[in-house]
């Protein structure tokens, strides 16, 4: 397997600035993957709100802090070519729909799973690593758009759901994050879902999978709820996709 994928929960932990907790390790993971000479390409298609100008303004200010340098793929007219000349490849959070829809209309999906087979480096964070998973059946978003299928880019072999939520806020009378996702498990019980807390992120590199956080991570299957902590270890969990 030659992905190197960095998937990250969030952009924000708490009252941190944006992506401050996660630069270290984006730093690390890219220090021996990037050309210099190649575009970091960032993807700001889940940014409904913030709109693609300010979002790559946004992540350029960030990944400036550790003399990195993004470009949007939104500047570029020939966006296949951009996917396959660049050095790495990342795709910020926002609505997972939009984002994925925006990927279909684009003819994106399979350049970027070529790319990434390759050795290109991925990093995603919020709705970025939501569309690393089979599918987006298990974002916490919105469908305020219809994206052709819900069919994602299948990087890797389970189910994904960041900015999980341990049990029930005060005064919250839904369904818990727990729940909800058990609901996906009873509909499709040979699926695996990974919960990634805020803070909390998955590294694939050189074939080697870990997760990482200060809090616990969660491994759901049907009728089964695995805690999982830094550091640990999720090598065997790739067999499946070999």
């Amino acid at each position: 397997m030659n992905k190197n994928l960095l998937l990250l929960s969030s952009s924000r932990v708490g009252d941190s600035g944006y992506l401050e907790q996660a630069l270290p390790n984006i730093k690390e993971f890219l220090s021996d993957k990037i050309d210099k000479k190649k575009t970091l390409l960032f993807i700001p298609y889940a940014g409904i709100s913030i709109g693609f100008e300010q979002y790559e303004k946004l992540v350029q200010e960030a990944f400036g802090k550790i003399q990195l340098e993004i470009q949007s793929i939104h500047h570029f007219d020939d966006k296949l070519q951009a996917i396959k000349s660049c050095s790495a490849i990342i795709i910020g959070g926002g609505n997972t729909f939009s984002l994925l829809k925006e990927l279909y209309q684009n003819n994106l999906i399979e350049p970027i799973q070529n790319a990434i087979s390759e050795g290109i480096p991925y990093i995603g964070w919020s709705a970025g690593s939501n569309i690393a998973a089979p599918t987006i059946r298990t974002t916490n978003d919105m469908p305020i758009v219809e994206p052709p299928s819900f069919d994602a880019l299948n990087l890797l072999p389970w189910q994904i759901n960041p900015h999980y939520i341990e049990g029930n806020p005060p005064g919250h009378n839904g369904e818990t994050r727990q729940q909800r996702l058990e609901e996906f498990l009873i509909a499709n019980p040979k699926k695996q879902i990974i919960a990634l807390p805020e803070g909390a992120g998955l590294r694939l590199s050189n074939g080697n999978l870990h997760y990482f956080g200060q809090d616990s991570g969660w491994i759901f299957n049907h009728q089964e709820k695995i805690s999982i902590h830094n550091n640990t270890d999720l090598k065997q969990l790739l067999k499946s996709n070999d």
